[in-house]
């Protein structure tokens, strides 16, 4: 699983960073380097647009894992330049850069957007794959998830629009209650379509703050 991001126009992250004239740079080693958002290479091309408005580079470093309790020495190693930074820009997944800022007292912008979590189905190619919504329903829908899968989220089978076993929203897209359906034909287990999901609890993934849980040994 990797955390897919884009990277933000140039021109908001110029906006973000405002009047910091020392910017310090750090990358990402893992999965911003496999979405090609925040790699060496973007890290050095990022290093050269922001100095070709007039910003100073104080350093760069690419973490192999920015969003883990490694990133604290990692920064450490790098005191000087990041003492002469006025912020840090991250190019990370938002888990990456919410990490970094614990470990500095100076600003941290983000240069990415945090798309989803998603898998690779084909070198440079990744597809959402969990919403991460605290209820998981799979086990009724033959492993395939209809709210990443189904373009309206629907939980109790399609919604009679789609032709031909594809989205009525996105003709390129299998219909994802087509694919539930034939997997569970496949696997003998149709009568699991006659149970009916009740309304979605959306508190159990965006409301009351932050998630928080705690792992019983």
């Amino acid at each position: 699983m990797k955390a897919i991001t884009g990277q933000k126009p140039f021109e908001e992250i110029a906006q973000l960073l405002g009047k910091c004239e020392n910017v310090y740079i750090v990358g990402c080693g893992t999965c911003a380097t496999m979405c090609h958002t925040g790699g060496k290479a973007e890290v050095l091309k990022m290093k050269e647009q922001l100095e070709s408005t007039g910003k100073k580079v104080t350093g760069w470093m690419v973490i192999p894992t920015p969003c883990d309790t490694l990133t604290e020495d990692a920064l450490k190693e790098d005191t000087e330049a990041i003492k002469a930074a006025s912020c840090l820009l991250v190019m990370a997944c938002a888990f990456g850069v919410q990490t970094v800022a614990l470990y500095t007292d100076k600003a941290v912008y983000p240069a990415l957007n945090t798309l989803f979590i998603g898998q690779e189905e084909a070198p440079g190619r990744f597809y959402e794959a969990c919403l991460q919504c605290g209820n998981c329903v799979l086990g009724l829908t033959a492993g395939i998830c209809p709210l990443v899968r189904c373009a309206k989220g629907l939980l109790n089978g399609p919604c009679g629009g789609s032709v031909g076993g594809k989205c009525e929203v996105s003709p390129e897209t299998p219909c994802a209650w087509q694919l539930i359906i034939d997997r569970l034909k496949e696997q003998g287990q149709l009568e699991k379509l006659e149970k009916i999901t009740p309304i979605r609890d959306w508190s159990t993934s965006l409301s009351g703050g932050p998630r928080r849980t705690t792992v019983k040994s």
